[in-house]
């Protein structure tokens, strides 16, 4: 069995797939900004770790002893136009979802390589290939993120460590109830807020996540990127044909 580092444990996706991996029978090391919000959880180490503290972050792998698998799964969301988003808070998406991620996979790659054995799990989005109003900066912290972890997987590939992408879709994983949003004024982008957000029908739940994240643990060998979900694969399988010298179609 393996020995598993995950961020962003405390709920949603990040709670699910500890749970799902240590009844699967591997050594869990759930972390959080907040430990307390561990306590319930069935792991075997429960640990402070903010993404966006170097001490944190180094405290918290030091703790954690030996790590054959880091589950990169922390991360932050709102909704806005591109004018409405204030620079803050872009920064701060940024820190947590991209930097954050980067932060963890620094802190535990130099034992996997000195092993020439590890696997870095990375959970991105359907939104770190595609691009929906409303959404950029999240979607752009998800892009780069990806940018990094395709770097990675040509950089560590000669250590015995391995790179993989999950991007699910939606998610009912409570993250998509009611996201912090930004308007101006007198908002003259209201269509992007119109609808009552994503129907459920349309979402997979942590759960599903958690297993697939799990069978990616488990497995002997992982692609790059691996789409999650129904509506992920149509949607990613629908961007890699479009073609890229068609005219942009505005709204």
């Amino acid at each position: 069995m393996s020995s598993i580092l995950i961020t962003g444990a405390s709920k949603g996706i990040g709670r699910a797939t500890a749970a799902e991996l240590s009844r699967r029978g591997h050594r869990v090391v759930a972390t959080a900004r907040d430990p307390r919000a561990l306590e319930d959880l069935d792991v075997d180490r429960r640990l402070r770790l903010d993404v966006t503290d170097q001490a944190s972050v180094d405290a918290a792998v030091e703790q954690a002893g030996p790590i054959d698998v880091l589950v990169s799964n922390a991360g932050a969301i709102f909704r806005a136009a591109v004018e409405a988003s204030p620079t803050a808070e872009i920064e701060r998406l940024y820190a947590q979802n991209t930097v954050g991620a980067i932060r963890v996979t620094q802190a535990v790659l130099p034992q996997m390589r000195q092993r020439r054995h590890g696997r870095l799990l990375f959970v991105s989005s359907v939104g770190g290939r595609t691009v929906l109003p409303g959404n950029a900066a999240y979607a752009a912290t998800k892009w780069a993120l990806e940018a990094f972890a395709e770097t990675l997987a040509i950089e560590v590939g000669g250590f015995g460590i391995d790179v993989t992408l999950a991007e699910p879709g939606p998610v009912s994983s409570g993250a998509l109830d009611d996201p912090l949003a930004y308007r101006l004024p007198d908002d003259p982008y209201p269509a992007l807020f119109a609808g009552g957000g994503i129907p459920e029908d349309l979402m997979i739940s942590s759960e599903q996540v958690a297993t697939a994240l799990a069978d990616l643990v488990e497995q002997p060998a992982v692609p790059l990127r691996v789409p999650v979900g129904a509506l992920a694969e149509k949607v990613l399988a629908a961007r890699d044909v479009a073609p890229y010298d068609e005219p942009f179609v505005r709204g």
